[in-house]
């Protein structure tokens, strides 16, 4: 962190002293956020790994106006680049988990990872069984540095500017901590992957690794291999295509919030390929699962109900409900909070295909979010569990925007608005084929 302090400050004197001789006022937010920097920074938090690059690819991926073209581009890295594990490390970890002559199992072992991430990589490997499998390692030292490396990140987005100082963040830093301590945790991960594989099981559209147990530990996760392209790849597919693959993750998300009370939470798009040749949507990653309970999912059940009514004293008190406010809170700040609602909730009350690729509207929340959040008079922090829930929205967002999909929300949320309580995965399995 010394290191990337030192450099980004040269690079603002650089770009500083730049602006002065071409006669202009230098604006200190200007020199920190150039690409130079940005660059400086991505390439730091892929070094750290773990939960500093964690946060760089949350930053990258709903960075949006915040931030230039360019600097977003450069964080963008972060979702796909990490600095691998050399071999020798590798070895060292599969001994510590799984003895000494783990290898005398396996073909020979690829020690080239396919893909390099924030906590952990994945190799692929073929047991001698005959198991084609894809083996997630976890970076030694993650676990420990979770704690150091939140803080420092925080601390890094302060200097930037990026937040605003009066902004408490102390609750969300212990969740993120509690929650990227929860991902670190494989065994929990395969647990919640093989959970999610029952309950997919009458969505054959859906396609979720097999876990395999004996080789699974806490640091090691052990999974069929899956294909597939890159969800975004999609984005030059036939228009029925892109628009098939989100109405079934939009239909998936209400399954998840209203029927399961379980949510895969992590938005990045890295999580989710596509078989162009089957035609199926390939689920990854279940290490920010999050269990919902039935009140919780109740509450918005109601929530939504009451803004396709148009009713707004049912949405105050279904938002009241879920705790995003109290009777205390300022008149302004409520209906702040209300109209914000009615943007999010603007897919739902449209009626026919709606067309995220032509909407401002994640612009328009983002807006509305940063005015309140530099409101110092409200100070009031929602629960954790909708912050999740609103992250998995809006990365579904996101997406639905990156594809240009145009999708009929309208119609897929109704049998869930109608339904009294969750009850069970069946009365939707019809309906999840058709899709």
């Amino acid at each position: 962190m010394g290191k990337m302090a030192t450099g980004v400050a040269g690079n603002m004197l650089l770009a500083g002293a730049r602006e002065l001789a071409q006669g202009k006022r230098p604006k200190l937010s200007n020199l920190l956020l150039t690409p130079a920097n940005a660059l400086k920074v991505t390439q730091q938090l892929a070094q750290m790994r773990g939960a500093a690059m964690k946060v760089g690819q949350l930053i990258s991926m709903d960075a949006g106006d915040l931030l230039p073209p360019e600097l977003a581009a450069i964080l963008g890295r972060l979702r796909a680049d990490a600095y691998a594990m050399p071999p020798r490390q590798v070895q060292a970890v599969l001994t510590a988990n799984w003895g000494a002559k783990w290898q005398a199992r396996f073909e020979p072992f690829a020690f080239t990872p396919i893909a390099a991430a924030s906590i952990g990589q994945v190799h692929r490997a073929t047991t001698l069984d005959g198991r084609d499998l894809a083996i997630k390692i976890q970076y030694p030292g993650v676990r420990k540095s979770i704690s150091s490396d939140v803080n420092n990140v925080a601390t890094l987005l302060r200097l930037s500017g990026l937040l605003p100082a009066t902004l408490d963040i102390a609750p969300l830093l212990r969740e993120a901590k509690r929650q990227l301590r929860e991902e670190a945790d494989y065994q929990a991960e395969g647990a919640h992957l093989q959970r999610f594989a029952n309950l997919l099981a009458d969505a054959p559209e859906f396609v979720v690794p097999h876990l395999h147990a004996d080789l699974t530990t806490s640091h090691v996760l052990a999974m069929s291999f899956v294909g597939g392209v890159p969800i975004e790849a999609m984005a030059d597919a036939p228009q029925a295509e892109r628009d098939r693959i989100v109405r079934l993750l939009v239909n998936l998300v209400f399954r998840e919030l209203f029927e399961f009370g379980l949510m895969q939470t992590d938005p990045n798009f890295a999580n989710y390929r596509y078989d162009p040749l089957t035609r199926q949507l390939i689920l990854l990653d279940f290490g920010a699962t999050r269990a919902f309970s039935p009140s919780f999912g109740a509450a918005y059940r109601q929530l939504m109900v009451a803004a396709l009514a148009g009713d707004r004293p049912a949405m105050k008190q279904a938002a009241m409900a879920i705790g995003y406010f109290d009777e205390q809170a300022l008149l302004k700040h409520q209906t702040a909070v209300l109209d914000m609602m009615h943007m999010a909730l603007e897919p739902l009350g449209h009626a026919g295909d709606f067309d995220f690729g032509q909407t401002d509207m994640v612009q328009r929340l983002r807006q509305a979010g940063m005015a309140l959040g530099m409101d110092r008079d409200f100070w009031h922090i929602p629960p954790i569990d909708t912050l999740f829930l609103h992250r998995k929205l809006g990365g579904l967002y996101l997406l639905a925007a990156r594809l240009g999909a145009r999708v009929d929300v309208h119609g897929l949320v109704q049998p869930f608005l109608a339904a009294a309580a969750p009850s069970g995965p069946k009365p939707h399995r019809d309906r999840t084929r058709a899709l």
